[in-house]
């Protein structure tokens, strides 16, 4: 046991992290415990996963990648780089995936992790079962068909301690990454659809002061692209998101097709993509809001300047689990990586969420957000009833720490 920080380093969490080496272990632990919270892979930016009781990791339960009738199921504390490798050897793909392959299943889902395409869900939208251990120490498995299912993915940590899920699995594809300089600022507004519409997953990347966007355009389609393309022009050399680092830990670029799994992700798993020397922010705004929302942005550009490292666009299919940012509407993610310096991002945060509130703005619920419960409750509208489900399997609380209480308070 030992006291750890996230990823960043901005936290370090207030309990030892205990690391059951079994299912059983972990439920008698649970039962055991006053208070519980889950660690993943340590890459949310609050303290969303801190506890004053038992802090726990489910990555030395016994690694499960199994393929079935609905799909493939895996072992909650397993990477997206394991499982996916995994599933190329068998010729099988999942819809999607996000930026970083090191982030754990579990931990992914359970705060609305996404990745980028116009007809892609997010990660948790591949989630057909889950089984966790409930306050009592038990085992409960839900489906798709079960009531409090929709519920039950994107949970925060608040129904207790995920196990395994099941994700949807579709025969393997083959991805063609190109990255495009110098997209006129302009034209990411005016030329919306076209540019997010041109790939099966894409990217934009500014500061929102640059007149220039870089794209990265992830193909299924793996046709030879235009050198030119809306005044942007074909990169000649491979790119990292941020304009000055080395492009070494990106996927492949230039066009060269691979599996799905080497090209989705922005980051090779062998590699570390940073020294986590960051903070990040993210937004959610309505896909037809997109071109006010980056008129509100490039507004504030030159007060954000002094802290932002990059800032990247991408669009996310509409579902329907309760707390996903993208419940109910498809959306466009605005999002920030800032330089750890939390007291200088903070002022810059609230001015973000304030440009954007009139359009219905959601905050992600792993990164650095201003909005209150009142707010929150507003934006995200099944908070009411997921706070009833989270009190049905939990109902003394064991799984609510500081931040559930501060942000989906019990009435």
């Amino acid at each position: 046991m030992s006291s750890v920080t996230n990823w960043a380093g901005n936290v370090r969490f207030a309990s030892e992290l205990q690391r059951p080496r079994s299912v059983e272990e972990l439920q008698e632990l649970v039962a055991a415990a006053e208070k519980v919270r889950v660690l993943g892979t340590g890459h949310s930016f609050n303290r969303i996963a801190d506890s004053t009781g038992t802090l726990v990791s489910v990555q030395d339960l016994p690694a499960t990648v199994e393929v079935g009738e609905r799909g493939v199921t895996v072992s909650a504390g397993l990477r997206y780089g394991e499982i996916t490798a995994a599933l190329q050897a068998q010729g099988l793909a999942l819809h999607n995936l996000g930026s970083l392959p090191h982030i754990s299943v579990a931990g992914a889902c359970s705060t609305g992790t996404h990745g980028s395409g116009d007809g892609n869900g997010p990660l948790a939208d591949a989630v057909s079962a889950i089984t966790f251990v409930d306050a009592r120490g038990e085992l409960v498995t839900l489906t798709r068909d079960d009531e409090d299912f929709a519920g039950s993915i994107v949970s925060l940590g608040a129904l207790g301690v995920t196990v395994s899920m099941t994700l949807d699995v579709q025969p393997s594809y083959q991805i063609s990454q190109v990255v495009y300089d110098g997209l006129p600022v302009e034209r990411l507004g005016s030329d919306f659809a076209e540019v997010m519409g041109s790939a099966y997953s894409v990217s934009a990347f500014t500061d929102w002061v640059d007149p220039d966007v870089m794209v990265w355009r992830k193909s299924r389609d793996l046709s030879e692209p235009a050198p030119e393309w809306l005044g942007a022009r074909l990169a000649d050399g491979p790119r990292h998101p941020i304009k000055v680092m080395p492009a070494d830990y990106a996927t492949q670029q230039g066009g060269v097709p691979g599996p799905w799994n080497e090209r989705l992700p922005h980051f090779r798993l062998e590699f570390t993509p940073s020294n986590g020397d960051e903070l990040q922010s993210e937004y959610f705004v309505p896909r037809e809001r997109a071109a006010e929302a980056f008129e509100v942005l490039r507004a504030l550009g030159n007060q954000f300047a002094p802290v932002i490292q990059v800032s990247e666009v991408r669009t996310i299919a509409a579902d329907e689990l309760w707390l996903s940012p993208s419940q109910g509407r498809d959306t466009v993610a605005l999002h920030f990586t800032w330089i750890q310096d939390e007291a200088a991002v903070r002022p810059v945060v609230a001015a973000i969420e304030e440009g954007l509130a009139s359009l219905d703005v959601r905050p992600h619920w792993g990164k650095v957000f201003a909005a209150d419960a009142a707010t929150l409750a507003e934006r995200y509208p099944k908070v009411k009833d997921f706070i009833e489900l989270a009190a049905k399997y939990d109902p003394a609380g064991k799984f609510r720490n500081e931040y559930l209480d501060t942000f989906l308070p019990r009435g």
